[in-house]
């Protein structure tokens, strides 16, 4: 029985992952007060659900502050009695958060006497941290729609084979902010642009003609010998160290010629190793 903690900031989508994790068959529930965890988990362990072999519990900042500072100790306890334990962290910016709770009206559970909007959100984050330095897996919504955020979580947990690495290349744009769930960032800004070049400017990366002007540029090509060398190097010390996901961020200006294209060529190298290997862009539709 594999259990899989999901938390994170109100307004991020943690429901959501609640509700895609349980389409996944995860036996799932909601706001689990952070000391009945153990008891649970040893639950599950002793009667798993019939016909479920993975659960999901949703945990949040309407705990005790001192029951989310004691989580460490908790999530270490339960490995030792051999609870196979990830958690999932959803984030997004302030401006994010603060837009979503305008457009949907709702409240922010913190949300108490003259504690203002932007303050609650700053608690919480401060609240959390705790789950978020233990997390596995970051996924940051700021840029994700929910129908973007539901196929992420199908892709990255449930295509995840057991006891292997969980491999995502995304590309980005740095006009548009550095993706804060990236475990390695890798700026390709230096690399030569197509985007000044007026017949591949409406193009991607993913385009044939995008594809074979950045393919004969030396630089481009010792780019990406740096980054594949950095790679095979490194990732599998992170898998000794029982990793189960690793994302790898690479922007350029606009996130649409040069980051696309070395996210593909290195997703496709990497899929000859590993099993579970996806290549997302985050500014393309």
């Amino acid at each position: 029985m594999k259990l899989l903690i999901v938390s994170g900031l109100s307004g991020s989508g943690k429901s959501v992952a609640l509700h895609t994790l349980e389409d996944l068959d995860y036996y799932c529930i909601d706001n689990l007060p952070v000391g009945l965890l153990e008891p649970f988990a040893q639950q599950l362990q002793d009667n798993p659900p019939v016909g479920q072999d993975n659960a999901a519990v949703g945990i949040d900042a309407r705990n005790q502050s001192e029951d989310l500072q004691r989580f460490p100790q908790i999530l270490t306890a339960l490995r030792e009695r051999g609870i196979q334990c990830e958690i999932l962290y959803l984030q997004a910016d302030d401006e994010t958060l603060l837009k979503r709770f305008s457009e949907t009206r709702r409240k922010h559970p913190l949300s108490k006497g003259n504690l203002s909007l932007a303050d609650a959100i700053r608690q919480e984050r401060s609240l959390l941290e705790p789950i978020a330095g233990n997390a596995a897996l970051h996924i940051d919504t700021t840029h994700t729609n929910v129908h973007q955020l539901r196929d992420l979580i199908q892709e990255r947990v449930g295509a995840k084979t057991n006891g292997t690495l969980s491999l995502l290349f995304k590309s980005f744009g740095f006009k548009h902010g550095v993706p804060k769930d990236a475990d390695f960032v890798f700026d390709l800004r230096c690399l030569p642009n197509p985007h000044w070049d007026a017949r591949l400017r409406p193009l991607t990366g993913r385009d044939n003609d995008v594809v074979e002007y950045l393919s004969a540029q030396p630089l481009v090509d010792e780019m990406y010998e740096v980054i594949r060398g950095f790679l095979e190097t490194w990732i599998p010390r992170f898998e000794c160290e029982n990793r189960s996901y690793l994302t790898v961020a690479l922007g350029c200006t606009g996130g649409q010629h040069r980051s696309v294209y070395l996210a593909e060529r290195l997703g496709r190298h990497f899929a000859t190793r590993y099993p579970s290997v996806l290549v997302r862009h985050r500014e393309l539709p």
